[in-house]
Parts: structure tokens; sequence; C-alpha cells
């Protein structure tokens, strides 16, 4: 399988992935409550701001699952864009494994979250067109702009 198609499937693997936060964005509070409680973090209490702040972070998610569907039909085309999304994974990676550990969130969850995004990101910017795997080429005009 070639890079660019590998690259293909990742993007559409892990916007499709993102893509289910979306469910967060319109499901009942009380499921978000039982899901804290199944994960081990206690009881979820009812706050607006915990509602907007959980639904909205999820709906952020949802959105950059479908970019990164959407970037995965021409990965050529947003190369520049792969790369830049790739830096951006990297650097959230890292802050969040940070805060996922200052927060004592479950282990299982810091060791995850985090850590993977870091992965995806270096991946990311790795199998881009025009990033790491292309740097044998030689230089035309418009690499020089």
């Amino acid at each position: 399988m070639s890079m660019n198609r590998m690259l293909v499937w990742l993007l559409r693997l892990a916007g499709a992935a993102m893509l289910c936060a979306l469910v967060f964005v319109f499901c009942p509070f009380e499921w978000m409550a039982a899901a804290h409680l199944r994960i081990g973090l206690g009881e979820l209490a009812y706050t607006p701001l915990g509602s907007y702040l959980t639904r909205t972070l999820s709906a952020l998610y949802a959105i950059v699952g479908a970019t990164l569907v959407f970037v995965s039909s021409d990965p050529e085309r947003y190369g520049p864009l792969i790369r830049f999304l790739g830096f951006l994974s990297v650097l959230g990676g890292v802050g969040v494994t940070v805060l996922d550990a200052a927060l004592r969130l479950p282990w299982f969850w810091t060791v995850a979250e985090g850590p993977l995004t870091v992965l995806l990101g270096v991946a990311l910017i790795l199998m881009a067109p025009g990033g790491l795997h292309a740097a044998g080429r030689q230089s035309s005009a418009r690499d020089i702009r």
C-alpha cells in the first residue's frame, strides 16, 4: 500500500472516530452522567456551564473529524493543512497528557488520549505530501516561494 493510500485511511479512520463525538452534542445529560460514573469519575452533577462545555467540546471534536475526512479526499492539495493539523495534534496531545495527569483522570484515559493524539500528529506530519517523506525530492520554484 502506498504512503498516500495509508494517509487517506489514517485520516478517514481518525476522522470517523472523532465524528462519533457528535452523539454527545445531542444526547441527554443522563447519558453523560452514566458514562462519567461508569468510568470511575463519580457522580456528574448537572450545571448549565458543564453541559455547555461538554457539548461544545464534543462538537469541536466532530468538526475536526469532519475536517480530517474532508482533507482525505485530496491529500496532495491539502498537504500543508494536513501537516499543520499534525503539528497541532502533537502540541495538543502533549498538553492533554499533562492536563489529564494533573486532573488525575483514570490511567487508561491519560495513557490513551494524549499519547495517541501525539502519534496521530507525528504520522500526519511524516505522511503528508510535501512533508518529511518528500525531503529527498528536488526542490522546485514553487518550494522556494
